[in-house]
Parts: structure tokens; C-alpha cells; sequence
């Protein structure tokens, strides 16, 4: 089991958390999802999987949950 932590901009709700939170599960592989929501700020979200995660299909997970981005940096 791997768990990778990203750091993501954009969300400032629960409605947000749990949309990330779907649209990252849906992601082959992913077993769980966790989501310390900082509302307006840099949330974390740690991400429990079989195997590595492609940066990119996260990000295009993020994309299709709303206005989601990984931060830079």
C-alpha cells in the first residue's frame, strides 16, 4: 500500500472535500481518501493506493471535481 500526500488550492468547503474526495476514488487503484480541508487555503490530501499515482491523472481528477489544482511548488 503506498499513501502520497498532495497539496491542493481551490477548495473552501465540505462540498469540495467530497468532491475531490469521489472524483480521486474513482482513480484506479485508490483505496482511500483523506481530505484536511483548510477553507480559501492549501489543503491536503492524502491519497492511499495499490500502486503509484500519476501526477497528471490526479491533477485531471482534480480538474474534473471542480476548480481544483495541485499547488506549485
Amino acid at each position: 500500500m503506498i499513501s502520497a500526500t498532495y497539496q491542493v488550492t481551490g477548495m473552501t468547503c465540505e462540498h469540495c472535500a467530497r468532491a475531490v474526495t469521489d472524483e480521486l476514488t474513482d482513480l484506479a487503484g485508490v483505496t482511500g481518501v483523506t481530505v484536511d480541508l483548510v477553507p480559501g487555503g492549501t489543503s491536503a490530501v492524502t491519497v492511499s493506493s495499490e500502486a503509484p499515482l500519476d501526477g497528471q491523472a490526479v491533477a485531471a481528477a482534480l480538474d474534473e471535481a471542480g476548480d481544483y489544482r495541485l499547488a506549485s511548488g
